[in-house]
């Protein structure tokens, strides 16, 4: 049985530098020791403008500051509560989450840190522990804190698919595999391995490779379907570049995997290539 390795078969990636970010403006110092502990509410908050709002989905407003704070109704935990999380830009997102900074490292200055380092809310939390390292006013506390919150959104999805029927459930499927490997900055390739009745009985990773190549072992993947008694097998894997696209290698792959898995009657049911905001199915394509 033939193994291929898959080459992206798009155009060269381009390296896109952050914009450097403006110069912090010197705040008053705080009347006290905990002044400023709570993300929220000092007056450093007044740094995120309206217009970095806007600029992250969720332009408001906010009033004149009073004594150098905002109005309570504009600090971003009352209007999460009182409006929905929906209103916040990223960067309030990402503070309410941190609660608080380091001593000395204001939240709102590691919240844009963040973003600037990461280029988005999806690449951050696709984040692994190392790729924190080096920024400062993020500890291990912090750094295992978001990464706990993109596990809990991958571990709620798998419930929901291992609740009912994949057949039945394609959105559920795409949300889960944009999540689990849509921002990664290297190739990875999962088997969802389905019971007859089309439910989730594991996801694997079952090869991970460059930016640009990864070798999938289809003989690999049948020992494995095989030991786990599935029945059909979806297969996924992301292209970094955000193109979605299946390149000739990706089409061959495919073509040998289902032959090899019909050998042992488990159906392919579906190979998705993953982007970042968009999905290509070789299934609803007629299988080229």
């Amino acid at each position: 049985m033939a193994d291929y390795a898959c080459t992206i078969d798009e155009a060269t990636l381009e390296a896109a530098l952050p914009e450097p970010a403006a110069p912090a403006t010197a705040a008053p110092a705080p009347a006290s020791p905990s002044a400023g502990a709570t993300a929220g509410h000092t007056a450093a908050e007044a740094s995120v403008s309206s217009a970095d709002a806007s600029a992250n989905g969720g332009a408001h407003p906010a009033r004149p500051l009073v004594r150098g704070k905002w109005h309570k109704n504009d600090m971003p935990r009352e209007r999460l509560i009182e409006e929905g999380p929906g209103v916040l830009s990223d960067t309030e997102m990402i503070v309410l989450v941190l609660g608080a900074g380091l001593p000395g490292h204001d939240v709102f200055d590691v919240a844009r840190t963040l973003l600037d380092r990461f280029g988005s809310l999806r690449a951050m939390l696709d984040a692994t522990y190392s790729d924190f390292d080096g920024l400062r006013g993020i500890g291990p506390a912090k750094k295992a804190q978001l990464m706990a919150i993109m596990e809990m959104a991958r571990r709620s999805l798998v419930d929901k698919m291992r609740d009912r029927s994949l057949m039945n459930s394609p959105e559920a499927v795409q949300d889960y595999l944009r999540l689990r490997i849509g921002g990664s900055q290297h190739e990875v390739f999962l088997s969802l391995f389905l019971d007859a009745r089309h439910r989730l009985i594991r996801c694997e990773e079952s090869a991970r490779g460059t930016l640009t190549r990864m070798a999938v072992y289809p003989r690999e993947i049948v020992r494995r379907a095989l030991s786990l008694n599935a029945a059909s097998l979806i297969v996924a894997h992301n292209h970094p570049s955000g193109a979605v696209q299946p390149s000739a290698s990706d089409c061959r792959l495919t073509h040998t995997l289902r032959e090899a898995l019909a050998l042992i009657d488990v159906q392919l049911i579906d190979h998705l290539v993953i982007g970042a905001d968009r999905t290509y199915s070789f299934a609803r394509a007629g299988w080229p």
